[in-house]
């Protein structure tokens, strides 16, 4: 792994040591420059769960990914730094309540003076790492989050804007290998059931707000106000992904 490269990959530069000051400015430069996206899926490019493609798709390649990539690249990233890692499983919360199965997500624990919950794709979610082992709101660029105990299981809320705090999704401290999320990540990009193979999704936050491009649809948000249109054609909606995105198929 060339920590330069990746560094470069994300436009981060300065200093490198472990601390809470890095894993926030890593964690943000991911977000800023490196989509969510599920691209190979509608290519039929298979993704599998080896960190070396990981790296070669994100840093070579200068793609993004979904959760096991990007979450998976950016794990290999903060362990050659010198962090403490834990890969966790996590199930994602549901319109009517319930929560998907294990492995449906990959988030990360890193280990400082206390532990932090790090997540770098799962989409429109926290840009900076949120604290682990406290309930009480914790004040993000986007809004509000908190990490809720209930037993064993953390449950990751945000809240919206009527004061209402919505489940993103939940997860236990048992650490786990990139290999256990195998069968899902084939799961999430063969099966019908599964919402990234009906939709191509492309995504990155920006310090005013969001840019998504959903199939052929642009939207942009920048706080309450959002804008959206259609794209005409492919070979604009390719366009848009090289200039907004700087994704080249």
């Amino acid at each position: 792994m060339d920590v330069s490269n990746y560094l470069a990959r994300i436009g981060f530069s300065g200093l490198t040591d472990p601390g809470l000051d890095t894993l926030r400015r890593l964690h943000l430069a991911h977000l800023y420059t490196v989509p969510f996206e599920n691209l190979d899926i509608s290519l039929g490019r298979q993704i599998t769960c080896d960190e070396s493609r990981f790296l070669y798709k994100i840093v070579d390649l200068r793609r993004g990914g979904f959760c096991y990539e990007l979450n998976g690249a950016f794990a290999a990233l903060l362990r050659e730094l010198g962090f403490r890692v834990t890969l966790l499983s996590a199930r994602v919360a549901r319109e009517d309540g319930s929560a998907s199965p294990d492995f449906d997500h990959l988030a990360l624990r890193v280990d400082l003076d206390e532990p932090w919950l790090a997540d770098v794709g799962f989409g429109d979610s926290f840009l900076e790492p949120l604290r682990l082992n406290a309930e009480a709101s914790q004040e993000q660029p986007g809004g509000p989050f908190r990490i809720v105990p209930v037993g064993d299981v953390m449950i990751v809320q945000r809240q919206l804007a009527d004061e209402n705090w919505r489940a993103l999704y939940q997860f236990t401290l048992k650490p786990r290998r990139l290999e256990d999320f195998e069968a899902r990540c084939q799961f999430q990009q063969t099966s019908p059931e599964s919402h990234f193979t009906r939709q191509r999704v492309c995504t990155l936050p920006r310090e005013e707000g969001r840019i998504t491009l959903a199939d052929l649809k642009l939207l942009r948000t920048a706080g309450r106000h959002r804008e959206e249109r259609m794209l005409s054609d492919e070979k604009e909606w390719r366009a848009v992904l090289l200039e907004q995105f700087g994704v080249r198929l």
